[in-house]
């Protein structure tokens, strides 16, 4: 079993601990505020003095899954560019046998009706994209992988259905959109780790279930569900955007447990409060 260290202790970090944990392994979590809670750290990525006791762990794997606390160019570039650095510069010591990176999909800038893969190359138009392919560059020559997440959803991210009952309040662009459950984005992580040895990783990896569907069948199916009456609204051609495919994550064996938007937003709506 391996001793794994999750810096950035968030809503994934801490469901991805939760499963590692189930599956016998040793979890360490960071964040800039650990309060009183057993196995997280206090420590903050973009301050290396805050870093200088994660040697002394001796962590067997990395999993970088920090989200940036603004918006912004400079706070992207402080949380996962010189937060990386400085995390890998820490852990310079210490033989790390994995590192998984959980980047974005927000790397492919382009607007096209083609379906995208890891084999396309990523043409990042925001500072957000371009900022995570810097992040990426960090790990080459390492034993890494990279993870480009889709759209997360799940528990406690409930922007869609909430939008989904306003209809007046839609895009005016009917865009493609990709998703991945969060409970698959962790659950896959842990699946990557226990094939390490077992099977060789890829270099990157696109985290995506298996249907990219326009942006305003997801809110009418949403709507519904939710008994909001939406038939009035006009649907804008399908427009802007890009379709994903998770062909090279299927092929490691991964089993879905939310394999589309149906069965992960029927699941989500299921556990909200009535009323």
């Amino acid at each position: 079993m391996s001793h794994v260290l999750i810096a950035g202790f968030g809503d994934l970090g801490q469901e991805l601990a939760r499963r590692l944990q189930l599956a016998g392994h040793q979890t360490t979590g960071l964040r800039r505020n650990a309060g009183e809670s057993e196995g997280v750290i206090s420590a903050d990525v973009s301050n290396p003095e805050t870093l200088h006791t994660l040697a002394e762990l001796k962590p067997d794997i990395l999993v970088y899954c920090v989200a940036a606390s603004e918006h912004s160019d400079e706070n992207y570039r402080l949380s996962y560019v010189e937060g990386l650095r400085n995390v890998l510069a820490a852990l310079a010591s210490v033989t790390l046998r994995h590192i998984f990176f959980v980047s974005s999909t927000g790397v492919y800038g382009q607007e096209t009706q083609d379906v995208l893969d890891e084999t396309t190359p990523a043409i990042a138009t925001e500072f957000s994209g371009v900022r995570m392919l810097e992040a990426e560059a960090l790990l080459q020559g390492l034993p890494a992988t990279v993870l480009r997440f889709s759209g997360i959803y799940g528990p406690g991210r409930l922007r869609m259905i909430t939008l989904a009952r306003e209809p007046q309040k839609w895009p005016p662009r009917n865009g493609w959109t990709n998703r991945i459950h969060r409970d698959d984005g962790a659950a896959f992580i842990v699946y990557l780790i226990a094939q390490l040895g077992q099977q060789p990783l890829a270099a990157l990896y696109v985290v995506t279930d298996h249907q990219p569907l326009p942006m305003y069948d997801l809110l009418h199916w949403l709507a519904a569900q939710q008994g909001v009456e939406a038939n009035a609204v006009t649907v804008p051609a399908v427009s802007g955007n890009k379709r994903l495919s998770n062909q090279r994550m299927l092929a490691t064996g991964y089993a879905f447990i939310y394999p589309d938007y149906v069965a992960g937003y029927t699941a989500l709506l299921a556990d909200l409060p009535a009323g």
